[in-house]
């Protein structure tokens, strides 16, 4: 059976740095190969315009050879910079320690080309923002919308300027979903060396407290160091609150289940988290 891989999407966007940066530590973590993807997307070529109605046969005919040309000669210029890209990622990586580094390059869209190779991936990684995008604004790219909600494979979402992380904050739920995530956390070793905050928002029941008790167990008892934690109150304020006041350096989310947790993941609130996180940012499906 082929060792599934890291796989890493870099573009010309300020942020590739931390891609880079982000891969490599997982990939070292997961001791996995590492594959950077550079995608170039498919675009309508003004060549193949119907200009006819604009000017007249002859006219149309020479500047659809001219547009023809400067398709073609940008085309060679966006796949030449994509290799100096894969390049420069490659070397990155292997200085920060990163395993089996490839680089590939495909004509494609973004999430298609990302469906492509889940079989053989374990972990994406991906940047909050892409080249087109300011990354002062507190936005994300909706390359992250349309991959989160199609891939099943557990992504990396990067940020600023990547630091190896100490600790990660969990949000549970105590559903079905939400234990599967526990199970997969426990099982990986990628947060096994981290301190861990499991983080449950609902009221101060024995139910719940029984319920996080068990999933906390789940994770010790691979020798996961982690921490039970119960608070009240609205689920986003109080998760962003929860950062804050114990400087966590790793998010992880994931849809869980129906219930407050999952509206926190699946709607508006989550991409007002991904778009304002300075931290990495796990999520799971």
């Amino acid at each position: 059976m082929k060792e599934l891989q890291v796989t890493a999407c870099i573009d010309g966007s300020a942020i590739s740095s931390s891609v880079c940066d982000t891969a490599a530590w997982a990939s070292a973590i997961l001791d996995a190969p590492l594959t950077f993807l550079h995608v170039l997307e498919k675009t309508p070529s003004p060549a193949k315009e119907d200009l006819s109605g604009a000017i007249g046969l002859g006219s149309r005919e020479h500047l659809l050879d001219e547009l023809t040309l400067l398709d073609e000669q940008r085309n060679k210029m966006a796949i030449e910079h994509g290799k100096h890209l894969l390049d420069d990622a490659i070397k990155r990586a292997k200085t920060g320690g990163a395993v089996e580094v490839t680089g590939e390059q495909r004509h494609d869209r973004l999430l298609d080309a990302l469906l492509a190779c889940e079989d053989k991936t374990r972990l994406y990684v991906i940047g909050r923002l892409g080249e087109d995008h300011d990354p002062s604004k507190q936005v994300i790219g909706s390359h992250i919308e349309n991959v989160v909600r199609a891939i099943h494979t557990p992504i990396m979402m990067a940020t600023g300027t990547f630091t190896t992380p100490s600790n990660y904050m969990l949000a549970y739920d105590g559903s079905e979903t939400a234990d599967k995530a526990i199970d997969r956390i426990a099982s990986s070793p990628l947060l096994s060396k981290l301190s861990g905050h499991v983080v449950m928002v609902g009221k101060d029941t024995q139910e719940n407290r029984t319920r996080l008790e068990a999933a906390c167990k789940t994770l010790s008892d691979k020798e996961h160091q982690v921490e039970a934690h119960l608070i009240q109150g609205e689920v986003n304020a109080s998760l962003m609150d929860f950062q804050q006041r114990f400087n966590i350096e790793l998010k992880v989310m994931g849809a869980y289940g129906h219930s407050r947790i999952r509206d926190f993941i699946v709607g508006s609130n989550t991409t007002k988290m991904l778009a304002t996180s300075t931290v990495p940012v796990l999520i799971l499906r």
